[in-house]
């Protein structure tokens, strides 16, 4: 089938005409009338912009003027703003905004030929981790537990749509974005993989902001090598973006084959929190020896303050949020509910269009800002900041990259965790630190949990350096050999 190619195999049958770009795009949007119904990986479908820019895509490979991502079929997170199509954020506040401009992010992959799907779900503003926040419903985890195909799992959060649409070949990558793990997360979950580039390596112009000093935008895809040749049209610098990087885009595919002879892996034995499960552990071990065996070093090292991080993460965020989103006011654009005077209409504006997620971190966000608590509690979450960064300094003068695992646990379903707000926020104790540290992240792919559930191990690398990232993801990804598919995909529904 058309959908199961990855983006490498695509790009070379559309090269060598084995179809075309409109067929592949027709193959992808057969697979979403089917699939999205239930899966609800897609908030927005664009069938009418994705057949045209299929057939510019055609064109442009009949003249031999094709961009790299010429004819591929791509989902876009609903958080980048997309120049005529709606893009809400997964919030009722934004229901009705329709950009009148282009996010640098998806404006370089539109130069590169890529073919746009629609808009995939989120957790509402990218704030959970599960994609049971969002105002359009929530996502539905292409993967079964084995004997039981009744329970629905949650694909994670909060790039959940992006990384079902994906898993249930309904694209052949995604956009995605990851504040404290949310692209990352649901890769794991969802069996695919996903980077989270260094902060500042990819623009956050057009992208809805959670928290500004957190937030950076990646791609999930079926594989290493095809999350590197999205990275390459994603990445570089924007001036549009005071935080974007002036710094060269190296080639990330070339690094993906490169292999780890040489390298010096670090182990953080702050990774293993009480009651880590056995499976977890047994695949963490895994990877050290499929490292070692490829010609690696495994060294312990120790990253003391990361016991902090999720405190730090759970402050610094919820603060940045209620200052970015005290812009939805209901007066200058996006949803409005009418009141008696202006003070009225905000908070009518507000009570309506926030979900309670939205509202709980930004009560929790202006607390912490507040005269009388800044101090105790935002100051002090930065100073526990450069601690962290400094941990990650530190273990690199020694090692190349880290590896742990990606989650603590496989995919949970729908209604488990869902009461307790912290249950939740502990599903980001792997990831949470290389936001806060600025440092790239990729999550590989590796195994299956004894419920038939995919696993994923986590490479972090140092700032700048995807490339050595790439490498011990790819070989990671070859010594895995992960193969498993999820019971609901194009062609294959329950």
């Amino acid at each position: 089938m058309l959908t199961d190619f990855s983006i490498a195999a695509a790009a070379k049958g559309l090269r060598n005409r084995a179809f075309s770009a409109r067929e592949l795009t027709q193959a992808h949007l057969h697979a979403i009338d089917a699939l999205n119904p239930r899966i609800n990986a897609y908030i927005t479908v664009t069938p009418e912009l994705a057949l045209a820019q299929a057939d510019t895509a055609d064109k442009a490979l009949a003249a031999g003027e094709a961009g790299p991502l010429a004819g591929i079929p791509l989902a876009i997170k609903d958080l980048f703003c997309t120049e005529g199509v709606r893009t809400t954020a997964a919030s009722k506040i934004l229901s009705p905004f329709i950009p009148p401009y282009e996010s640098t992010v998806t404006a370089q992959l539109k130069r590169d030929g890529a073919v746009f799907l629609g808009k995939s779900n989120l957790d509402e503003f990218a704030m959970g981790s599960s994609n049971m926040t969002s105002a359009f419903g929530p996502v539905e985890n292409p993967w079964k537990r084995r004997g039981d195909d009744d329970t629905i799992l949650v694909p994670g959060g909060s790039s959940g749509g992006s990384a079902a649409a994906v898993a249930a070949r309904m694209a052949l990558g995604a956009t995605a974005t990851d504040t404290g793990g949310s692209i990352r997360q649901p890769a794991s979950f969802c069996g695919i993989a996903g980077i989270k580039p260094t902060y500042g390596r990819c623009s956050r112009y057009g992208v809805v902001a959670f928290a500004s000093s957190l937030d950076q935008a990646g791609p999930v895809a079926r594989n290493v090598e095809d999350c590197a040749i999205l990275l390459n049209s994603m990445a570089g610098y924007d001036p549009k973006d005071s935080t974007s990087a002036n710094i060269a885009v190296p080639d990330f595919a070339a690094a993906v084959g490169r292999g780890v002879k040489g390298l010096k892996i670090g182990i953080p034995r702050e990774y293993r929190p009480e009651g880590l499960s056995a499976e977890i552990e047994a695949l963490w071990q895994q990877g050290m020896a499929w490292l070692r065996d490829e010609g690696a070093e495994i060294v312990d090292v120790s990253l003391p303050h990361t016991k902090y991080g999720l405190a730090t993460y759970y402050i610094v965020a919820p603060a940045e949020a209620s200052s970015n989103l005290a812009r939805y006011d209901g007066v200058r654009f996006g949803a409005r509910v009418e009141g008696h005077d202006l003070g009225d209409l905000y908070e009518r504006t507000r009570a309506a269009g926030f979900g309670a997620e939205v509202k709980r971190r930004i009560m929790i966000g202006t607390y912490v800002l507040s005269a009388g608590y800044y101090d105790a509690y935002y100051l002090r979450a930065q100073k526990l900041r450069t601690l962290i960064l400094r941990d990650f300094t530190d273990a690199f003068r020694t090692v190349d990259a880290l590896l742990t695992p990606t989650t603590p646990t496989a995919a949970f379903a729908a209604g488990e965790n869902m009461d307790d707000p912290v249950t939740m926020y502990l599903n980001d104790i792997f990831t949470v630190t290389a936001n806060i540290a600025g440092i790239p992240g990729l999550s590989v792919p590796a195994g299956l949990d004894g419920k038939g559930l995919p696993l994923g191990l986590q490479i972090l690398g140092r700032p700048f350096d995807e490339e050595t990232v790439f490498a011990v993801g790819g070989s990671i990804e070859r010594a895995a050999g992960f193969a498993a598919l999820p019971r609901i995909r194009a062609g294959v529904a329950l």
